[in-house]
């Protein structure tokens, strides 16, 4: 044999083995987790970057209310200087006294330093109601913003109900998948055996190896949506990326009792507990106090004063205990014809708010109706699911028979043994979706947070 052949043949092999043991290795690294439903939902809360951001406006929104607040409060300022001067040609036309002659002595005072400071206090009274509708628009945004995280929060709730579901749907192909290759399997040995021993036609064991390899890329697709739908869940849940969850089969339970209510009580406790709908609110408030804030710049502002000076020039002046308190009045003359384009853009803001408000409650009415017709749906599919299953296995069987009886092809079995499989599988979804449907409503009538409490 060539040795130039030989090289790439090791150098194959070779990479062959180490791609071996690194797969290897990094499967044992793999940490498996089991995770509950409701242990899920308290970790996606804990590590849901939308929900810091929701946090942090928040916190902006206290601080505006605390900055408006302390808008009522006495403005206090304190100024000084420490003056170097040069010496100044200081002509004074004051009489300073008589000098040895007889005449006048006019002598300026030898000045080449200063020193002063100020104390000034100011506290407003009325600036047209500005102060107060600040603070009151300020505590409506706050409130907004509250409300704001908790909306939030149940999205990230529904969003990770809804992974999880996908997780449990993505296991289950695979078990059914795998489950259905043994079989394959078993059938391809059988249907083998009896080709050799010419009691099968080299065609019908054909279709059962071409079923066998349709199995297995089913399987690989159903391996490649579970490792995406783990891997969905630990960037969610905050986990290291090579951490298998076990998901809880027990929160997938079929619950036959159907929710009782009806889809108009729905709509009316959404109307409710929505927080979106109640931020909304809170913001229309808000736009109301900023109509009023707007206004009060036709108004004059009225505050008192007081102050402190004290000055100190050596050979010319020293002022102590000058202290000055009063009433001050300010009026902008500007604010005449200014002032109506703030208001008008204030009011242009208020009717944003409640065109979105009006908006909002179309979509409360047709995402309940919608949420409420897919629960009852996903509940009808799960009872004709549990029928399909029943009659799939048992046309399997009665299949089965009569192909083992020469009485049927092996098409038909093998197409009853693809229906039992995808009657199997549709059920497994059905059981998921039907979780994801029933909490999607009540997140839509604003009850999610509390039924997952």
């Amino acid at each position: 044999m060539n040795s130039k052949s030989i090289y790439p043949r090791l150098y194959v092999l070779a990479s062959g083995i180490l791609l071996a043991f690194f797969f290897q290795t990094a499967s044992a690294q793999q940490s498996v987790k089991p995770l509950s439903l409701n242990e899920a939902i308290s970790l996606s809360i804990q590590n849901s970057k939308q929900l810091k951001v929701s946090h942090a406006k928040v916190e902006q929104a206290t601080a505006s209310l605390k900055e408006a607040n302390e808008g009522q409060l006495p403005d206090v300022s304190v100024s000084g200087s420490y003056l170097r001067l040069t010496q100044p040609n200081i002509d004074l036309k004051l009489k300073m006294g008589d000098d040895n002659n007889g005449g006048t002595k006019s002598e300026s005072p030898k000045v080449n330093q200063a020193a002063y400071g100020i104390a000034s206090v100011s506290l407003p009274i009325f600036a047209g109601g500005k102060l107060q509708s600040g603070k009151e628009s300020a505590r409506y945004l706050a409130e907004a913003a509250r409300l704001d995280v908790d909306k939030d929060r149940e999205d990230v709730i529904q969003n990770t109900i809804a992974a999880y579901s996908n997780l449990y749907k993505a296991k289950a192909a695979v078990a059914l998948v795998q489950e259905n290759i043994r079989q394959s399997d078993e059938r391809v040995r059988e249907f083998s055996n009896k080709e050799k021993n010419g009691l099968l036609a080299r065609n019908d064991l054909l279709k059962a190896e071409l079923q066998q390899s349709n199995y297995q890329v089913a399987l690989m697709d159903a391996e490649n949506n579970l490792k995406i739908a783990n891997l969905n869940m630990d960037i969610m849940l905050g986990l290291p990326d090579n951490t298998v969850i076990q998901v809880d089969s027990t929160a997938f339970k079929v619950e036959d009792k159907v929710d009782s209510r009806g889809v108009a009580e729905f709509e009316q406790l959404a109307y409710q507990n929505r927080k979106d709908a109640a931020s909304l609110g809170a913001r229309e408030k808000a736009a109301n106090a900023g109509i009023k804030g707007a206004k009060a710049d036709y108004f004059p502002s009225l505050a008192v004063t007081g102050g402190y000076v004290a000055a100190y020039i050596p050979n010319v002046v020293t002022i102590t205990n000058a202290v000055n308190a009063g009433v001050g009045l300010k009026y902008n003359l500007s604010s005449l014809w200014k002032t109506g384009t703030k208001v008008n853009y204030a009011k242009a803001q208020l009717a944003e708010v409640q065109a979105n408000e009006a908006k909002l409650i179309d979509g409360i009415h047709l995402d309940v109706y919608q949420s409420y017709e897919n629960y009852l749906l996903s509940h009808k599919k799960m009872d004709t699911y549990i029928k399909a299953i029943e009659q799939a296995e048992e046309n399997y069987r009665i299949t089965k028979n009569k192909h083992d009886n020469n009485l049927a092809t092996t098409t038909d079995l093998l197409d009853a043994d693809v229906a039992n499989l995808q009657a199997h599988l549709n059920y497994a979804y059905a059981k998921a979706d039907a979780l994801v449907a029933y909490n999607k409503l009540l997140q839509s009538a604003g009850l999610l947070e509390s039924n997952n409490k």
